[in-house]
């Protein structure tokens, strides 16, 4: 369990009494990345902190911060990249009613080890300036390509989801993304009972806006994933809706996807919805499928109803109120 950044502790406390109410049966062995990681240990990842995920398998994490431009690389994408966590899984279902749309219930599969996020990249220098250009590599293998895909036929099959949406750029990107999308379809024979289709990744973000319905699960590479993962968060609410895994055939990271949110930390503001989804999904991983689906249906029961919501879903409730109404309804 890596509590994180910012408002990281506060969510991830929360996330674990509510945890514990649902009757999760779970131990924990905390550690630290990030800042807070930097500050105490003088390293954003340190070492104990990687021993502890391969030796445990299963992380709950809060957000990190990932400074912008300069100093240490993302930290999800070390952790990423270490442990090979070639799927990241972001579901987006409908709890807030009342919004732009209802009952949407996607999930957006995203390569998560290659693309351009491999940090394949460096400075050209040009008549005295060494940064008179900048060039980053973008990585496509078709083994990578093909567990992706895999993975995506296979989720829909397991979850009983009728359709796959293979989003790419292969009519600019024609090698990479060709590669791509050539994978795909291939693949796609080998699941008869799934429907396919592929389209442009550009006219995917307008569909998603102008008619979200057509879609139900959709696949794409590191970047593109990174996008529309978060446009699809905003069809349900935002951020603070969203949970996330990334899978690997070693272990698995389970995080909240929303910022640190340094405006509010400490401050018993933060809404904990993020990582509450995230820490059902780790359930549903480990077998433990009862407590998850008790926790969403509290969830959706205090945030349908209303009364107690935090500041980001309309309402004036502070962490503590709300995580209050969700052992109430668990109860």
């Amino acid at each position: 369990m890596i509590p994180g950044d910012g408002i990281g502790p506060e969510v991830t406390a929360a996330t674990i009494e509510i945890l514990d109410a649902a009757g999760a049966k779970l131990i924990y062995e905390e550690h630290q990345a990030g800042v807070a990681a930097l500050k105490t240990l003088n390293d954003p990842l340190p070492e104990a902190t990687l021993e502890s995920v391969r030796w445990n398998r299963v992380v709950l994490k809060g957000p990190l911060t990932t400074p912008s431009g300069t100093g240490f690389r993302s930290i999800n994408v070390a952790l990423r990249k270490e442990f090979d966590l070639y799927a990241n899984v972001r579901p987006a279902k409908t709890i807030k009613p009342g919004g732009r749309y209802e009952d949407i219930d996607l999930v957006l599969i995203r390569e998560n080890t290659e693309g351009l996020y491999v940090g394949v990249e460096h400075f050209i220098g040009l008549q005295g300036d060494p940064k008179a250009a900048a060039e980053s590599v973008m990585i496509i293998t078709r083994f990578g390509s093909e567990r992706i895909c895999r993975y995506a036929f296979e989720y829909a099959r397991a979850n009983g989801r009728k359709k796959v949406t293979l989003a790419h750029k292969a009519n600019i990107l024609k090698y990479t993304q060709g590669l791509f999308l050539e994978v795909g379809q291939a693949m796609a024979k080998e699941y008869p009972d799934i429907e396919f289709e592929d389209r442009i990744i550009d006219a995917t973000a307008m569909l998603l806006v102008m008619n979200p319905y057509q879609f139900d699960v959709l696949v794409m590479e590191n970047m593109f994933g990174d996008i529309l993962s978060d446009q699809i968060a905003g069809l349900v609410g935002g951020l603070g809706f969203a949970p996330a895994a990334n899978i690997g055939s070693t272990c698995a990271v389970f995080e909240a996807v929303h910022g640190t949110a340094p405006d509010i930390a400490g401050k018993g503001l933060a809404n904990p919805t993020g990582l509450l989804l995230s820490a059902c999904l780790m359930l549903d991983h480990v077998g433990q499928a009862e407590p998850a689906k008790r926790i969403r249906g509290a969830i959706d029961t205090v945030v349908r109803s209303g009364d107690v919501r935090t500041r980001d879903m309309g309402g004036t409730a502070g962490t503590r109120e709300y995580v209050d109404a969700l052992k109430r309804a668990l109860s």
